[in-house]
């Protein structure tokens, strides 16, 4: 491809990459009517004493949150091209742009991969996937986790998981989460594995596998516990939130509801815009179960509720989107001499 077609590709692809991620901000903040109730809830919380500084540690915490990303995407990215904290930083800004708008998040392997200057983009995304994919079982483990104690605790013999049943539901999201941490520590082996796990069409991209025979044990043990480290803040965001808009939820039952909602979350397909909705369902639904258990879910609580899961929606994901704008224009998706 001539350069000065692969300089008009980049250019194109980078102003339909800032025309995205600014409509579908647009759209969700102006055309959404329930924001309005939201929003005059918040303005009105903001005169109590202690507001504003618990709402400024969560912003805090948000940053906390994607410097640690940025670290481990760093010590990963590190086995094929050695990047500096700012610059991981900023292509994990840049992969939140891109994965504002498309499914599951999934821009976000190609918003990262393509800041790279010289190593594989597809080694790059293929490395990019296994940090969401350790993210990803820290999700389901604790999710899946959680609701063997919510199932006994809230639901009881109301549902179909009761009794020996629920014991044998019990013993298969232990094994199967055993499996999926096994799995993932142990990523070295689909190198190994890859020319049983390919056929000879795909053998071009087989060369690729080979990148995860670099992350041994001990690295993806690092690369799991930086993803719970993320787990812990973002949970903890949630947890101050509720406080900030007044809804009384013990400590354990609050990460255990929080840790189902992120469940749900993690397994229903979604883009950005479709996961508030999904969130602020999902919210609703564990958080009323807690409260029919309890004093009943009041107008405020539910109002609460749903603006907790909104704001947290918008310092995580809409926020850092937004500044990942600023450098959608580092990104190379075409280069000179490029790799496959």
């Amino acid at each position: 491809m001539k350069t000065k077609l692969k300089k008009t590709y980049n250019i194109l692809l980078r102003i339909f990459i800032l025309a995205a991620t600014y409509g579908f901000l647009y759209k969700k903040i102006f055309h959404d009517k329930d924001w309005q109730q939201q929003y005059n809830l918040f303005t009105g919380l903001l005169e109590k004493p202690g507001i504003k500084t618990l709402l400024f540690i969560v912003v805090l915490l948000m940053l906390v949150n994607w410097g640690l990303e940025s670290q481990k995407w760093r010590f990963m990215i590190g086995k094929i091209e050695r990047v500096s904290f700012f610059r991981s930083l900023l292509a994990v800004f840049t992969g939140a742009s891109i994965s504002f708008f498309t499914p599951n998040r999934t821009g976000e392997y190609f918003g990262r991969a393509f800041i790279l200057d010289k190593a594989s983009h597809v080694d790059g995304i293929l490395i990019t996937i296994l940090g969401s994919m350790s993210q990803l079982l820290i999700t389901i483990l604790t999710g899946t986790l959680s609701m063997l104690v919510f199932i006994p605790k809230f639901l009881g013999s109301n549902t179909f998981f009761s009794g020996y049943i629920f014991y044998g539901f019990v013993v298969l999201i232990i094994f199967l989460d055993l499996l999926l941490l096994f799995l993932v520590v142990n990523v070295q082996f689909l190198s190994v594995l890859r020319d049983k796990l390919l056929r000879s069409k795909l053998k071009k991209f087989r060369k690729h596998l080979a990148v995860f025979s670099e992350f041994r044990p001990h690295d993806m043990a690092y690369v799991i516990g930086m993803s719970f480290l993320r787990y812990i803040v973002f949970t903890i965001q949630f947890l101050v939130l509720l406080k900030v808009f007044s809804v009384p939820v013990p400590l354990i039952d609050g990460v255990i509801i929080i840790s189902l909602i992120f469940f749900v979350l993690s397994i229903v397909p979604t883009i950005t815009l479709t996961e508030l909705g999904i969130r602020d369902s999902a919210a609703v639904y564990f958080f009323g179960i807690w409260f029919n258990h309890t004093s009943g879910m009041s107008d405020s609580i539910l109002i609460g509720i749903l603006s907790a899961a909104t704001l947290l929606w918008i310092i995580n994901l809409a926020i850092p989107a937004v500044i990942g704008t600023f450098f959608v224009f580092r990104l190379k998706f075409f280069r000179k001499n490029s790799q496959a």
